[in-house]
């Protein structure tokens, strides 16, 4: 059976949900047990302004999967994992934004079969560390819509651990020996990876609904241990709609692919893995994403849960593998300008404070985020 859960190890490298939005009356997210993959889709941040973003993830999973069938056949009992998960993001002009991303494990545990303690390994500590720059290459605003596509390129730096042991007491003797825990436990993949994304937006201004679409493709690398995670691809599709211009509903449709774990030849020389099998790793799954949030001010309050429709896991004879059963988040953005651009609105009109592009000659409220336009002095 499969102890490397390899979706769960992506969590921090991706680093989901919704970090990067979470925002439906500003942008949208959905969730999976990766941050990115879940809510990274979203556009550029206006010139100025600053983005705060952090929320809690829950995976809770006892779910063993040979191919697409569900089995009871396994080596342990489950896996738990809490992740608190924060970006930071500044618009530096009105087409480029950049975000630092980072996140703790409250909790990451593998229960052993039976509640065995022997079999049982847990961790927490800090995650990886993401830079990820967007660049907004396509926007165009009319009364009746707004589109944009916007590119991004991330860097992955591991500051997690990989190769972190436990001791063991071996009850004839009493001798201790240590066991590396199960790449699954591990805070980090311990490599250096690229992150490609594109995200693309059609809001009807009018209905209020907003259409999304985002690809994503991460390039793993090695790492110290002559190990490869699986090069991961993404495709999700959202649809989301504001409501009294504080409420909003999102529903996401996502499929993941996930390639195998590659291990070094060299290091296979000296014998296979102990605790996990790179045969039973890699995946084809299908989620369905419902959020909704609650913006006031600059604050938004959002939730999601991940449903699973379809799960195809690479395993083989002998080896099972554990899938996705339930994954929620719940999150907190905080959105404002730290240096605001000058309007170039004239004295005695009205402009959006998010939006300073929106002006009008009597009090409104703006088209894009439904706030009240501020006099201009």
């Amino acid at each position: 059976m499969n102890r490397s859960l390899l979706a769960l190890l992506t969590a921090p490298l991706l680093a989901a949900v919704f970090p990067s939005s979470g925002l439906q009356a500003q942008c949208c997210a959905g969730g999976s047990s990766s941050c990115i993959v879940g809510g990274a889709a979203e556009g550029v941040l206006e010139e100025g302004q600053l983005e705060l973003n952090t929320n809690f993830q829950f995976i809770n999973t006892n779910r063993f999967y040979k191919g697409t069938e569900q089995v009871s056949e396994r080596t342990f009992d489950g896996f738990q994992s809490q992740y608190q998960y924060f970006k930071m993001a500044y618009g530096l002009s009105k087409n480029l934004t950049v975000s630092v991303e980072n996140g703790y494990y409250l909790l990451k545990k593998e229960v052993g079969l039976d509640d065995d303690l022997n079999g049982t390994y847990s961790a927490k500590g800090v995650g990886d560390l993401i830079i990820f720059p967007r660049y907004n290459v396509f926007r165009k605003e009319t009364a009746k819509s707004t589109n944009e596509i916007t590119l991004g390129l991330g860097y992955k730096l591991p500051l997690g651990s990989y190769n972190d042991s436990i001791g063991r007491i071996e009850p004839f003797s009493g001798t201790t020996y240590y066991v590396t825990k199960p790449t699954a436990v591990q805070l980090s993949s311990g490599a250096q990876d690229l992150i490609f994304n594109v995200f693309l937006h059609h809001g009807f201004r009018r209905s209020k609904i907003k259409l999304y679409a985002n690809a994503m493709y991460i390039m793993k690398g090695w790492n110290p241990n002559g190990e490869k995670l699986g090069d991961f691809a993404s495709v999700a599709l959202y649809a989301g709609r504001s409501f009294k211009e504080r409420y909003g509903i999102t529903m996401q449709l996502r499929y993941e692919d996930t390639e195998r774990m590659q291990v070094n030849e060299s290091i296979l020389m000296f014998g296979r893995p102990s605790n996990y099998f790179p045969e039973a790793t890699g995946y084809r799954k299908l989620f369905f994403t419902p959020q909704a949030s609650f913006t006031k001010g600059k604050f938004t309050l959002y939730a999601a849960a991940d449903v699973p429709l379809y799960q195809s896991m690479n395993t083989s004879e002998h080896y099972t593998q554990v899938g996705s059963q339930n994954t929620t988040t719940v999150g907190l953005v905080f959105r404002f300008f730290a240096k605001r651009p000058k309007a170039e609105a004239p004295v005695g009109s009205y402009v959006c404070p998010m939006h300073p592009d929106e002006v009008s000659a009597t009090p409104a409220k703006c088209s894009k985020c439904g706030m009240d336009l501020v006099p201009v002095k």
